[in-house]
């Protein structure tokens, strides 16, 4: 029996884009979140949070309406780029990456929060400079939660359904993911090729994180001295 792996290359295709998106954006805002006082901190913490407690239905449709030709945001993409952000690719890239930004940020932002402040201290008075600190000095003491996020926001992507749903519906090739793939062929019966997507994302995630726990173990063993 041969099976579509369309809807499985596009979800590792989305993960692997939302990933690279969200340590461009996430890892900066991590640092900075961790260090600054203003006083809408909470509230941003807060904001960042959502997607951890609210459904994925109404992010979806939030964003739904927001990706619409007749909202303004949606219809000024499309004039500016000449994107379609509703039901399209792109749309689900920018849905993952709000829904997975939490995933990413938090582990992250608690690494450089239990950092020692001597050790950007020392790299200053080296004459680095902010930039050279965190790309040289900080971000090599935080590896394990670094690595941490940026798997936990690639498997969370995978495993998204709600959101992808909401904004990309179900059109092949273009937003049919392999968790939407299997919705369908269990409404159809077909549970052979539900099993086979269920199983291959299963495999998937735990030798994802199965790999994370060995490395982070051999991370922690080594920086203290094991």
């Amino acid at each position: 029996m041969s099976y579509d792996w369309q809807p499985l290359l596009l979800t590792f295709k989305l993960a692997g884009v939302t990933t690279l998106i969200l340590c461009l954006i996430g890892i900066p805002f991590a640092w900075w979140l961790s260090q600054t006082k203003v006083r809408i901190k909470p509230v941003l913490e807060t904001l960042v949070s959502m997607p951890l407690v609210l459904p994925p239905s109404v992010l979806g449709f939030y964003l739904l309406l927001a990706f619409s030709p007749t909202h303004w945001f949606g219809s000024f993409v499309d004039q500016a780029v000449g994107l379609k952000l509703a039901f399209s690719f792109e749309g689900l890239v920018i849905a993952s990456v709000i829904f997975s930004f939490p995933f990413l940020v938090h582990p992250v932002q608690s690494g450089f929060q239990n950092l020692s402040p001597s050790l950007s201290e020392a790299a200053y008075t080296l004459g680095k400079s902010r930039w050279q600190t965190f790309l040289y000095v900080l971000l090599p003491n935080i590896k394990p939660q670094l690595l941490a996020g940026i798997v936990l926001a690639f498997a969370h992507t995978i495993g998204e359904f709600g959101v992808v749903l909401m904004i990309g519906g179900n059109l092949p090739g273009e937003t049919r993911v392999a968790s939407i793939a299997i919705y369908d062929e269990v409404e159809s019966l077909n549970y052979a090729s539900a099993n086979f997507y269920a199983l291959v994302l299963f495999a998937v995630c735990f030798g994802i994180l199965l790999t994370v726990y060995l490395l982070n173990k051999k991370l922690i063993m080594r920086v203290g001295g094991i």
